[in-house]
């Protein structure tokens, strides 16, 4: 039996088949298998792109430019607490106006939408110009063998897309409230102090890391990092976790450590960010004769999307479809338009995101089909 027949492809049921794949990342589960085998059906050509034990796939319709892409993942977080569940977490369940299970929202609903409006654009066009559907199964983890690994196989490959519309869950709040144009930078950073033992009734004769820690911690909690800027809300930085290997009242350890994220705008960058942590970290810890070392546990880039065609395409097809304005948004984490932005201009669109990576994850029909009916408008538009 075909997955798609002559009604086109049904994005609410698409969505409760992929949620039904167990693809915890970096497990396919069945997801990439099951969308390659409805694209191929509808005329696309379909390359898996795996690198790293890691799936991806690419699958293009048409050879001409334009060609408009649409980007997104089938890999979810774990389920947590499976016995908190009203539901199994991959039964793909549909009852009281939503598909529930593990994935719902972020992002299978989304990958549906846009391969729903994309099989039907690609039915009743009049072959100009080309589709690029990319899918990875990285994105909730590291990222670096996903929409990364496509890309780099599109450069050796001679692909390219003129734009692309990342489908992750964008509004907080309702349908149509935001487009994220940009994301904020992370960093995360761990910092460790070295000093020498000692019993702490003898200040001479131990070095005290935490004294150093204590004074660096403070340091960064009370420095303003910036103001914000037209586009992006002021940067900052949380402390996200304390460690010592000591576990006596009386004894002053000879290591201590300090783990700290910084979400920051276009006006910093992760070099100069590391050089100000490593030169605080020196000032506060080698007056005490403590050593400090800086090392990165994960980054992301900052990017932003300039106001333009693309932006306004898509804020145009949402006020069409839901008399909606929606709002040009940065705000939240890190998602892989950050390495699409280093190919072609690119924007994020989806659902509401009330219920990702949490217990009873749902997604909402009624906005699932509108989701579909949004981006076949930007295809319809983009190509007229």
């Amino acid at each position: 039996m075909n997955e798609t027949d002559r009604d086109g492809v049904d994005p609410v049921q698409l969505t409760a088949r992929l949620v039904r794949c167990p693809s915890v990342t970096p497990n396919e589960g069945g997801a990439l298998q099951l969308i390659a085998r409805l694209l191929n059906e509808a005329g696309f050509r379909c390359h898996r792109v795996d690198r790293n034990g890691i799936p991806n796939l690419f699958a293009r319709w048409g050879s001409e430019r334009p060609v408009f892409g649409f980007n997104g993942h089938t890999d979810v977080v774990p389920v947590g607490d499976h016995e908190g569940w009203n539901c199994d977490p991959f039964g793909g369940e549909i009852r009281d106006g939503c598909v529930w299970g593990r994935g719902a929202t972020d992002m299978k609903s989304g990958v549906a939408a846009f391969i729903a409006a994309a099989v039907e654009h690609t039915r009743r066009a009049p072959g100009k110009g080309s589709v690029i559907i990319t899918i990875t199964g990285d994105e909730e983890a590291l990222a670096t063998d996903g929409t990364i690994a496509i890309l780099d196989w599109m450069d050796e490959q001679d692909q390219c897309m003129d734009v692309c519309l990342v489908g992750e869950p964008t509004c907080p709040d309702f349908m149509g409230q935001a487009i994220k144009i940009g994301r904020r930078g992370t960093l995360s950073v761990r910092v460790e102090f070295s000093g020498r033992q000692g019993h702490s009734a003898y200040p001479d004769r131990f070095q005290n890391p935490l004294t150093a820690l204590a004074h660096f911690s403070h340091a960064l909690v009370t420095h303003q990092l910036d103001e914000g800027t037209a586009e992006f809300p002021p940067s900052h930085l949380a402390i996200t976790a304390v460690e010592t290997d000591n576990s006596a009242t009386n004894v002053v350890p000879a290591h201590a450590a300090l783990t700290l994220n910084i979400r920051f705008n276009d006006l910093h960058s992760r070099p100069s960010l590391l050089d100000w942590l490593d030169k605080e970290a020196r000032r506060h810890s080698e007056s005490l004769g403590i050593s400090a070392v800086a090392r990165v546990i994960s980054s992301a880039d900052c990017f932003l999307t300039k106001r333009g065609p693309l932006a306004d395409l898509v804020a145009s097809a949402v006020e069409h479809e839901l008399g909606i304005k929606p709002q040009f948004s940065t705000t939240g984490g890190t998602s892989d338009a950050r390495f699409i932005a280093h190919h072609c201009p690119v924007v994020e669109f989806g659902l509401t995101s009330g219920t990702i990576h949490q217990v009873d994850e749902r997604a909402r029909i009624k906005e699932i089909l509108e989701l579909k009916r949004i981006y076949s408008r930007c295809l319809d538009d983009f190509f007229s």
